[in-house]
């Protein structure tokens, strides 16, 4: 019988740190890519990565919420 793993949270604070980084990345490179091509995109095109990196943004907010609650929960 397959038992799930155990909750191993040790890390959580490097996965979650790795994720905002890559995510911060990503956003830098669609404004770039935005601001470098804005007259050859399509505004379709435009509408959607702005949506993509507003997205994006959200998710920063949330892992760095998830890290504060990470911390909180080691101190514990």
């Amino acid at each position: 019988m397959n038992r799930p793993k155990p909750d191993n949270r040790e890390d959580n604070v490097a996965h979650l740190q790795n994720n905002i980084e890559n995510t911060i990345r990503n956003y830098r490179e669609t404004e770039d890519y935005l601001n470098e091509h804005r007259d050859e995109i399509s505004s379709v095109e435009k509408n959607q990565l702005q949506d993509k990196n507003e997205r994006r943004l959200n998710s920063i907010e949330g892992f760095r919420e998830e890290v504060k609650d990470e911390a909180r929960n080691q101190n514990k």
